[in-house]
């Protein structure tokens, strides 16, 4: 294997758990993981930080570990962006091409930028511009169209947009946690990569990452992203559906869930009971598997048809070849497989990162767990936020020389050194100020001819 590699390292702020990995990314993209640190989260809900202070100390926790057991040093990392504080729409627009010049990557780079110049809401960023199709003279292209003549420069894209005060909360965490901002990917896209195969990807399919606050859906075909969205349910509703049924404590219920759980009561035994221990004074508590499988069956009924839901919107359903790949925590419950696949008609499997992890580092049933996690570094080099810098029609004087000195030292001390000169008064203007120039000389012309009358 070539020994050329860098370390990468995430963290995943999950509404139950925050869980950090570092990997070394060879020059031919391949991963290999080497370490995962994980540990309960509380100051999250849906997937946006709710406390600084919790989700600080959780990060603080996994990264120290992580360093102890590696002996390395992480300054930076990759965040995964929670897809219930984004939306996505599809944008088209086009570029007219000289005829007698081809299609450059430069062409089509322009292109990508101006969905950048979407109209947005007061506090929204665009986080991810995706390119889905290219059109040529009303000709859809194969892949992208360098090289190709035409006059007419179409592109598809699938823009995705955040909440600019869910991004400053992540920044404002890792800097509190001694970290900085590597790159933010969008979460579904992040678990699509730890899970999907090229070939799925081709073939048509619908990552589903039901989380323990959202369930996240990613669908592919093509092998491009098509469609983005999310179910704000996940989990903790289930769990939460099991306190009530059953007149449980939240941390019983969630024992419920994870060890005798099951999305369909008709594959329950009618006999099967387990016993709660009862609160001190109180006697043990019996309940009914299946009671229990039909508290959990209706809950996730309701987020598959929120799924299928989001399917037919994206107008994909008859080209998914590869069905549904379900992951994350939620997907380790046992049956719901057969519940997705009769309430689809989908083909349905569980996915996990297995080609990232090996069974000594984590067991095949946690897998499904990591997949947003070890996605996120996966999916760095490809859905990583990029800075967009706007060009200002009229800049200030006092801005541009701002940016000049933090570009270029030596430009701003030479200024200084001008400006002890006989025209350091015109000096001023001499970088980026046109119209300043132009009224200089013009006060200039009158003034000489007022002195000659």
């Amino acid at each position: 294997m070539n020994q050329n590699f860098r370390l990468l390292a995430s963290v995943d702020i999950g509404t139950t758990k925050v869980v950090a990995t570092v990997a070394r990314k060879y020059n031919d993209g391949q991963i290999e993981v080497l370490g995962i640190e994980r540990t309960p989260s509380s100051g999250v809900r849906h997937g946006v930080i709710l406390n600084i202070e919790e989700t600080v100390n959780a990060i603080r926790k996994v990264i120290d570990s992580l360093e102890n057991r590696l002996s390395i040093r992480i300054s930076e990392v990759y965040v995964g962006l929670s897809a219930y504080s984004m939306k996505s729409v599809t944008n088209r627009c086009y570029r007219f091409i000289d005829e007698d010049k081809e299609i450059t990557s430069f062409d089509i780079e322009q292109l990508r930028q101006d969905s950048y110049r979407l109209p947005l809401e007061p506090g929204e960023k665009i986080i991810h511009v995706i390119p889905q199709d290219y059109i040529v003279d009303n000709e859809l292209a194969e892949g992208r169209p360098v090289g190709m003549f035409g006059h007419r420069l179409e592109g598809i894209f699938h823009v995705i947009i955040g909440r600019v005060n869910a991004i400053r909360n992540i920044e404002k965490c890792l800097v509190r946690a001694g970290l900085s901002l590597a790159g933010l990917v969008l979460e579904p896209l992040a678990s699509a990569y730890g899970v999907l195969s090229e070939e799925e990807m081709e073939a048509g399919v619908v990552v589903v990452d039901i989380g323990g606050g959202t369930t996240d859906v990613a669908l592919f075909c093509d092998g491009v992203v098509r469609y983005t969205g999310v179910v704000p349910f996940g989990g903790n509703v289930v769990t939460s559906d099991i306190k009530e049924g059953c007149s449980v404590i939240q941390k019983q219920a969630e024992a419920l869930k994870v060890q005798f759980g099951s999305a369909m009561g008709e594959m329950t035994r009618k006999d099967m009971v387990v016993a709660i221990p009862g609160m001190p004074g109180w006697e043990p508590k019996e309940i009914s598997c299946r009671s229990l499988a039909c508290i959990i069956q209706a809950r996730m009924e309701e987020i598959v048809e929120y799924v299928a839901h989001h399917i037919g919107k994206s107008g994909f359903y008859e080209k998914l070849g590869a069905g549904i790949v379900l992951t994350g925590g939620g997907a380790l419950l046992n049956h719901l497989a057969q519940l997705v696949k009769l309430k689809t008609g989908l083909d349905v499997k569980i996915g996990s990162p297995v080609n990232f992890l090996s069974n000594e580092e984590v067991s095949s049933a946690e897998m499904p767990l990591l997949s947003s996690g070890i996605g996120l570094l996966v999916a760095s080099s490809v859905f990583t936020t990029q800075k967009v810098v706007e060009q200002k029609l009229f800049e200030s004087p006092e801005e541009e020389d701002n940016d000049i000195s933090r570009q270029r030292p030596v430009r701003k001390k030479t200024k200084k050194a001008a400006s002890k000169g006989k025209g350091s008064k015109d000096s001023t203007y001499s970088t980026g100020d046109l119209f300043g120039n132009w009224k200089n000389k013009i006060v200039g012309i009158f003034e000489e001819r007022d002195v000659e009358m």
